[in-house]
């Protein structure tokens, strides 16, 4: 625009999506929050990178929204607080912590796995690392040996609660999230199990209590489409045939984990 090549009315007409203050991005290009990290990685100085719930993107947790802020790993001494899409923290950072993706300076997977574990929620840092260790970015012995070796670093305590949890059989965030709700109430279910009746395969359940034939299905928007009603039913059938209790878990049940945890300890007392 200062160069006279772009108006302001051309650049809203054109649909140019706006990122930060004086960044827009092509409407042509997909709208996620990489996209977003790459707009706000222009405009911070050198030394700054993404880090943490933000740079999991590039790990095989892409799981922060396109508008949820940008999580930015800044220095000690270079003094920045970044643009308002953004949330900045100064830390210890060395050169060896930070890599070039996407013309986009990110931390490096070991150390994007310990500040998603010390900035986030535990449930939302555990989900990331799950996939981070699916995906193979992370392995869950490097994260045994960060958290063993860790002391005197800042949040290592986040740190050494949240490595035991992880899990990589989980398939999706949420069903990371119940696992641990229901780990830190005491119980103790199996992700992805399979089961079988005499021989035959029946279902894979995203959580289970084996011993009571006792499954736990988180279901996501995806399960309230007509075809997949459909499937779930017919897949429920089978389960019920077999034996096994389903409870049925959304996103409303948890909203109220105590609820929800007091309802999966009465079906187990049943048994």
């Amino acid at each position: 625009m200062a160069e006279g090549f772009l108006t302001r009315g051309q650049l809203r007409r054109r649909s140019y999506r706006r990122l930060a203050q004086g960044v827009y991005a092509d409407p042509g290009l997909p709208v996620d929050h990489r996209l977003r990290c790459r707009g706000v990685a222009l405009l911070a100085p050198p030394g700054v990178a993404v880090g943490g719930h933000s740079a999991a993107a590039w790990y095989g947790a892409p799981f922060a929204a396109a508008d949820d802020q940008v999580t930015l790993v800044c220095p000690e001494e270079v003094r920045w607080r970044g643009p308002r899409e953004a949330t900045v923290h100064h830390t210890v950072l060395s050169p060896a912590d930070v890599v070039v993706a996407d013309d986009v300076p990110i931390t490096v997977p070991l150390r994007t796995a310990w500040d998603v574990m010390t900035l986030e929620p535990l449930t939302t840092a555990v989900a990331a690392l799950d996939a981070m260790v699916r995906a193979g970015t992370v392995s869950r012995a490097d994260l045994d040996t960060m958290a063993l070796h860790g002391a005197g670093r800042w949040g290592v305590s986040r740190v050494r609660r949240a490595v035991p949890l992880v899990d990589p059989r989980a398939e999706s965030p949420p069903e990371s999230r119940l696992r641990v709700c229901l780990v830190l109430a005491g119980l103790e279910p199996v992700p992805q199990f399979e089961v079988f009746d005499h021989g035959r395969f029946v279902a894979r359940v995203d959580l289970a209590f084996p011993d009571v034939r006792l499954a736990i299905e988180y279901e996501g928007a995806h399960h309230f489409e007509p075809d997949q009603v459909a499937r779930d039913a017919e897949r429920l059938d089978r389960l019920r045939a077999a034996g096994w209790r389903v409870i049925r878990v959304s996103a409303a049940d948890m909203r109220d984990v105590e609820a929800l945890v007091a309802r999966i300890r009465a079906a187990l007392a049943a048994a």
